[in-house]
């Protein structure tokens, strides 16, 4: 739902009475970013707080468990010796303020910006390698009723029934899934995996760990699950360069959470937990869209993050390409397309440019949240004018999407690779062009800079 200024004052007041934190000594702050719920930093009297509230109470509906089992769950997980915020009060009805829970604020910053240029990113890679493995020690005896366990083909088969309900259309998601489905590990005994353990939910100070958030997606399942989510592409950020959550290489990263959690790192998991992340958070992103067209999250970071499929496309094909026959994987792309100079009238794509030229004169008036916005406005904007018609419609093809989920099709197919690397190329390059695994690929694929 959404609050106003003063309805989010009076709502915490109430909270904060009752928790018998004190009374208001600052106004609240949205903090920036967040692409699930909304987090706000307040004061009272001299201790700061934050509040994790969820955009409306129909976004909550479809959850495997709402925010007093997430508010327990972070409690047991911080009895347990890690790293995470102290959970102080519990939104109820009473206080207008939706569903949610208030934190003590911890020391640090979750800017990935900043912390992947801290003085000691080894030790700080170790450091959260050990929190990992304290994470993974929790059983469902030490966590509250109402935490699911992932079993591994039920999940793929959900993420198939997503993909069929976003359309079913994009080949390189069904490519992914074919391969899930085809390599599917045996299962394993459960332990609590976090589920979204990833740079920008990670709390650093300097270069040292200071808090573990976002753990609404947390659940039983496979540890490999955690270890490869971190190192997606994605989620290195700039440093692109540095696999393990962009601090350093992936071998001292599990050769730390080893020697924390006493077991050995299968690479062939770690593979298939990294595809399968891969193909969920490219199917998460084309769901942002429909939580936006549902109206149970009309926030403008939904449709823009939407468009970011295109980079676990991406990232897939790089993964994926390595089973395909080596004729395949050394053909040429197809030659892109040249885009003819506009005449007459104004396309769309240069009014998108005006408008984000004039949003550009406005930054200086801007700051918090709302600068977050801005710049998240302009992103969209930019979309808008780098877009393709003629590749957005191939990039949407459910004749070959099914034929690839069927085996028909695949990565020997002659000239197959290829026309969807150059796809992939294409579509990136207007959703994200910033994106740094952009250029490796173009680097991989066309030799070009």
């Amino acid at each position: 739902m959404a609050i106003t200024a003063d309805e989010l004052r009076a709502g915490l007041a109430r909270v904060c009475a009752r928790a018998g934190l004190g009374a208001l000594s600052a106004p609240p702050q949205r903090l920036t970013g967040g692409a699930v719920m909304e987090s706000w930093r307040f004061a009272c009297g001299d201790e700061a707080f934050v509040l994790r509230r969820a955009p409306s109470l129909a976004f909550m509906e479809g959850r495997p468990y709402g925010h007093a089992v997430e508010a327990a769950l972070i409690e047991a997980a911080r009895a347990k010796g890690v790293t995470a915020p102290q959970v102080v009060a519990l939104l109820a009805p009473e206080d207008g303020l939706g569903s949610g829970f208030i934190m003590r604020a911890l020391p640090g910053t979750a800017d990935p910006k900043v912390i992947l240029d801290c003085d000691d990113p080894d030790g700080l890679l170790r450091e959260i390698a050990r929190d990992l493995a304290r994470i993974h020690r929790l059983r469902q005896i030490d966590v509250p009723q109402g935490v699911p366990v992932l079993e591994t083909r039920a999940a793929i088969a959900e993420l198939k029934r997503q993909f069929l309900e976003a359309g079913g259309d994009r080949p390189i998601i069904a490519l992914g899934l074919k391969w899930l489905e085809d390599n599917c590990p045996p299962a394993v005994e459960p332990v609590l995996t976090h589920g979204d353990y990833r740079m920008g939910n990670l709390l650093v100070e300097g270069s040292h760990l200071t808090g573990v958030l976002d753990w609404e997606i947390a659940h039983f399942g496979d540890p490999h699950e955690d270890l490869a989510f971190g190192c997606m592409a994605v989620w290195r950020f700039h440093r692109y360069d540095r696999p393990a959550l962009g601090l350093g290489v992936v071998e001292d990263y599990i050769a730390a959470y080893e020697a924390e959690a006493g077991v050995k790192v299968d690479p062939a998991r770690l593979r298939f937990w990294t595809i399968y992340r891969t193909v969920w958070w490219a199917l998460g992103c084309l769901r942002m869209a429909a939580q936006w067209r549902s109206g149970a999250d009309r926030m403008l970071e939904r449709v823009v993050i939407s468009r970011r499929t295109s980079e676990q496309e991406l990232d897939l094909l790089l993964l994926l390409e390595e089973e395909a026959p080596s004729a395949e994987r050394a053909r040429s792309l197809p030659r892109a397309a040249a885009q003819a100079a506009p005449l007459g009238e104004a396309s769309a794509a240069e009014i998108a440019t005006a408008v984000a030229d004039w949003l550009a004169t406005i930054k200086p008036r801007l700051e918090g949240h709302d600068r977050f916005q801005w710049a998240v406005a302009r992103n969209a904007l930019g979309m808008i004018a780098r877009e393709e018609p003629a590749i957005i419609a191939k990039v949407h093809d459910r004749d070959l999407a099914e034929a690839l989920l069927a085996g028909r099709e695949g990565l020997a197919t002659p000239g197959l690779l290829a026309q969807l690397k150059r796809l992939a190329l294409t579509k990136l390059a207007a959703d994200v062009p910033k994106y740094p695994a952009l250029e490796a690929a173009r680097q991989r694929w066309t030799g070009e800079e």
